[in-house]
């Protein structure tokens, strides 16, 4: 989705009954997202400012109030609260089965880099795209294969299916990883769409595996299509990454699943996160999950909304800057009905854009470092997404509107700054 897209987008109204907008402070808590950002306010990592839903903190809370942190087992309710999830949600049907419990899914697609293909095979990615994807795939000895998507003139991605299809008929292509939904771009995969690379990789002897940590994240109205759905070919050719972390911000429980429906594969993936010794489950983990998957609706349906109602204005403020801005120096944003993360492009302040001048960046990881010093506000640079990514910078809106817009504030204070100083 564009920025005149989400201009045309029906507006999305939180429950009164949850806050959004009343700021928390994360200082002196250890946050990343906080610590490393310094003195900047920090619009960079997936990581939501709000407290987590209030059937999740209760569960925790009781966890807590019985004192005792010995090691957890894996019970039956984990498994139906996303089978459960998945088929209200979703509309897929689970075998309970076919869920493996995994520590986190980063943990699980490194386990699975390892034990599914051998050093220096190749492992598709389609970019620009979740940048710890290509830490998975290089610090296990294997080889990236990159096929970029494709822009349009509105900035909508999509995918190259020619090269596509070259990169997963390499022989020495052993191993897909698609996002789904797509960060940075927030692309929803349609089903034919998905139905046409699980074909693609089933044809080339090529497994999937599917990160779908953003399913939840979708604007109101919008649904993500799980690639298990998609085909039996799909289903039984693949590996779903899924957790609660990322749509109730409780990434530091650890706390995730695999779905594997093919046995055999099952059994791989089982060892290979065993050996790895990301199978046990913390003493939180449990309770957090179940929570958020049996109790955590209203809430989550709320925050959609009001996230979607962040990703509007932040178009209408790109658009009231670049109403401004002289032709050379506007920004074009994408922004796709999932995730809660747009993609800038800046290319008109960096060596893509031709403008030269004392001020020119060779890439957004320079412009990003001269925001964060000169202007206080830090966000992701684009080149470690690969593709096209050294043109752009992600931004993070999942946080109270006040503190978007002052970061937004900042970011054109910086590049009007810029502007005036190339005339």
């Amino acid at each position: 989705m564009t920025t005149a897209d989400m201009s045309a987008a029906p507006t999305a109204a939180a429950t009164p009954d949850f806050d959004f907008d009343t700021p928390v402070d994360r200082t002196g808590t250890g946050s990343l997202k906080w610590e490393e950002a310094g003195d900047a306010l920090p619009m960079w990592v997936a990581d939501m400012d709000f407290p987590t839903a209030p059937a999740v903190r209760d569960a925790l809370r009781r966890r807590l109030d019985h004192g005792v942190f010995g090691y957890a087992v894996v019970p039956d309710e984990w498994a139906q609260a996303y089978v459960s999830w998945w088929r209200d949600r979703h509309g897929l049907a689970i075998d309970p089965e076919s869920l493996v419990f995994t520590t986190g899914v980063v943990p699980a697609i490194s386990s699975m880099v390892r034990k599914l293909t051998t050093p220096a095979e190749n492992v598709v990615i389609m970019t620009p795209v979740y940048n710890i994807f290509f830490n998975s795939i290089l610090n296990n000895g294997r080889r990236v294969l990159e096929s970029p998507l494709v822009r349009d003139g509105d900035g909508r991605y999509a995918i190259d299916w020619d090269d596509l299809e070259a990169k997963l008929a390499d022989p020495q292509t052993s191993l897909m990883i698609l996002c789904n939904p797509h960060n940075p771009t927030g692309n929803l995969w349609d089903r034919d769409t998905l139905a046409r690379i699980g074909d693609l990789a089933a044809d080339h002897h090529v497994t999937v595996v599917s990160d779908e940590i953003h399913c939840d994240l979708t604007d109101p109205g919008c649904e993500y299509v799980p690639f298990a759905s998609a085909g039996e070919r799909c289903a039984m050719n693949s590996v779903t990454c899924m957790a609660p972390t990322k749509a109730f911000n409780i990434a530091g429980l650890q706390t995730a699943a695999v779905m594997i429906p093919d046995p055999t594969l099952r059994h791989r993936v089982w060892r290979g996160l065993n050996t790895d010794e990301v199978a046990e489950p913390n003493a939180f983990a449990m309770a957090a999950t179940i929570a958020a998957f049996t109790e955590g609706g209203a809430w989550l349906d709320a925050l959609r909304g009001y996230l979607a109602d962040n990703k509007r204005e932040a178009a209408h403020l790109v658009d009231a800057y670049n109403a401004a801005a002289p032709a050379d120096r506007r920004i074009t944003l994408t922004c796709g009905p999932a995730t809660y993360l747009l993609w800038l492009d800046c290319s008109a302040f960096t060596g893509r854009g031709g403008n030269g001048g004392a001020a020119a960046f060779a890439d957004t990881d320079a412009l990003c470092d001269w925001l964060q010093a000169e202007h206080k506000v830090c966000f992701s640079p684009g080149a470690q997404f690969g593709g096209d990514g050294r043109d752009f910078i992600r931004i993070n809106v999942a946080c109270p509107r006040d503190r978007m817009r002052e970061g937004f504030a900042r970011l054109f204070a910086g590049l009007t700054a810029l502007a005036d100083d190339r005339g």
